[in-house]
């Protein structure tokens, strides 16, 4: 939904909280329960929605009388698209993720492939004055990355998605552009290494290349990428880092480099004793990844992979203090002691930051209710996902814009 004019602002949640491999199980899930959800938060308005496609859907949903059918229900219902979560590729509920999740990475002319079916199906969906956003995997999983060829490999099958996405904007004037995701251990994983890809790789090897793809000048080259290809923040992962939110933002912008969309989530987060381990541990489960990042007084922060790698090497005398899981919860959510989150990383001066137009897309993502601990199911979903709603628009509204 439309949360500022001028600049305009976007929120929206990620339906990847809602089990659907299929576009089938897709629409479902969004007449179960993103209808209830809007009747909640933004009854009468239109509402914005954070499609999560896997391969089969969205090759389903390209279908024309599929889309037609949903075209008509988007109408009848008020409901418009402008933000994909292109990163699962894949299953993403039910089934072992893990590491998975990152394949087929940008390597594979797979991933191409699946980004540019995505862009033509939002190309399809668009309002005609609301640019659209896709979020996606930041390269691969680190240790997949083998030498520079690996990287100049992923940075050229981007710019050919760039590059189709040019030709949209010409053909019908729909302006869509790539968030690259930084997350834990992945070969993005940091502000730096973003901006440092973006520099090194992206403008420079990548720029020359789409040059010879659409037969433009290197300076046109580089206002294409800056306008399709840019940066998906998500506040869950720059926390993990330990990595100060308004600055993520600032030093983006300083870039140059497009923040594509803003996800707004929360990690775990404990002190590292015997109370704050125990209970950590209990969210140690069995379908996606929970990388940990630990920090000692004196800055160095320690990373394991997942959660049972960690706690072994979490022991009393082992220096660290404060230690971060990769564990979307609720960003309303305040913790159970020795519990914490991370929400409040996104303070007073990044929402401002937010309102001052730095990303035009914000989208709640916590997608892991489903394997919460026990004690922490959530019964009602749709009204877990009001209350953050909620929680992010008192935070938003509350403060004036920078100027």
């Amino acid at each position: 939904m439309l949360i500022q004019s001028n600049p305009d602002i976007h929120l929206t949640y990620c339906l990847n909280v809602h089990p659907g491999e299929t576009w089938e199980e897709c629409f479902r899930a969004i007449k179960q329960y993103t209808l209830m959800v809007r009747n909640k938060v933004a009854h009468g308005q239109p509402f914005g929605l954070g499609l999560r496609l896997s391969a089969v859907s969205a090759s389903e949903l390209s279908n024309p009388q599929n889309l037609e059918t949903f075209k008509n229900f988007m109408m009848s219902e008020n409901l418009y698209v402008f933000t994909v979560n292109g990163f699962p590729y894949g299953k993403f509920h039910d089934v072992r993720v893990k590491d998975s999740v990152y394949l087929p990475d940008w390597r594979n002319t797979l991933r191409r492939d699946y980004t540019i079916k995505l862009a033509d199906v939002m190309s399809e969906l668009m309002l005609d004055n609301v640019n659209g956003s896709i979020s996606t995997v930041p390269g691969t999983y680190k240790p997949l990355v083998n030498n520079e060829q690996d990287k100049e490999r992923m940075a050229e099958l981007m710019i050919e998605c760039v590059a189709h996405m040019v030709r949209i904007n010409r053909c019908n004037e729909r302006e869509i552009h790539i968030g690259l995701e930084p997350e834990p251990d992945c070969f993005l994983e940091t502000t730096d290494e973003c901006i440092s890809f973006f520099e090194e790789v992206l403008l420079t090897h990548g720029r020359e290349y789409l040059a010879r793809l659409l037969a433009c000048s290197s300076q046109e080259a580089e206002l294409h990428i800056r306008r399709h290809l840019g940066v998906c923040l998500d506040t869950c992962h720059a926390a993990i880092q330990y990595e100060d939110l308004s600055e993520c933002v600032k030093r983006y912008g300083a870039a140059g480099m497009r923040i594509s969309k803003i996800q707004l989530s929360a990690a775990l987060e404990t002190e590292n004793d015997k109370s704050g381990r125990e209970a950590l541990s209990r969210f140690e489960e069995p379908v996606y990844l929970h990388q940990v990042k630990a920090r000692r007084s004196d800055g160095f922060i320690g990373s394991w992979p997942d959660i049972g790698a960690a706690l072994p090497g979490l022991t009393d005398d082992s220096m660290y203090e404060t230690i971060r899981a990769h564990f979307h919860v609720p960003v309303c959510w305040t913790g159970e002691f020795p519990l914490r989150t991370t929400s409040v990383c996104l303070n007073e001066t990044f929402w401002r930051l937010i309102r001052g137009g730095n990303s035009g897309h914000l989208e709640i993502e916590t997608y892991t209710l489903d394997v919460l601990p026990d004690a922490l199911k959530i019964s009602d979903v749709t009204s877990t996902i009001s209350g953050e709603f909620a929680w992010v628009l008192d935070k938003f509204n509350g403060v004036q814009p920078t100027v």
